[in-house]
């Protein structure tokens, strides 16, 4: 991995700061009713883990897959020149048009896997929590200027 501004990378020329309106601070969520599940007790090898291809893609299109309440299929830049069909059971959590444009992280070295017909070519990551008793996730977004195909480490 090379590292960002190396030697041969040109020099960002200076823009002037503006004058920024003072920010609020932000409101700091609270934790104290929320419940997550314990760590996996069983260990998993370095090679088993450097085997997982987690990737930045881009979410071209969504929408809600028919006679299904829960899955969504995503269509995926990858970073590769063909499109990446993936499908998640989220419409619980999210509105397919609210994803369009995101950047999300995926793993892309599963087997493809049928679901109400349609190939899913891997699994977008999420992170999964109780509160209160019901559960919540958030699908794992990352900024948008990260470029589809980046690997993660």
């Amino acid at each position: 991995m090379k590292p960002l501004g190396g030697n041969d990378a040109p020099k960002a020329e200076k823009k002037e700061a503006s004058p920024k309106a003072p920010e609020a601070p932000a409101e700091k969520p609270d934790f104290s009713n929320v419940k997550i599940e314990p760590l996996f007790a069983e260990m998993v090898d370095f090679d088993t883990f450097a085997r997982s291809d987690f990737r930045a893609v881009k979410i071209e299109a969504c929408e809600a897959v028919p006679k299904s309440k829960k899955l969504l299929k995503f269509t995926l830049n990858d970073g590769t020149e063909r499109r990446r069909t993936i499908l998640s059971g989220i419409h619980e959590y999210y509105e397919p048009e609210e994803l369009v444009g995101k950047t999300a992280i995926a793993i892309v070295n599963l087997p493809a896997r049928k679901m109400m017909g349609i190939d899913s070519e891997g699994m977008l990551i999420s992170a999964v929590h109780e509160v209160d008793g019901h559960e919540g996730l958030n699908l794992l977004m990352v900024d948008d200027r990260i470029p589809a195909g980046a690997k993660l480490y």
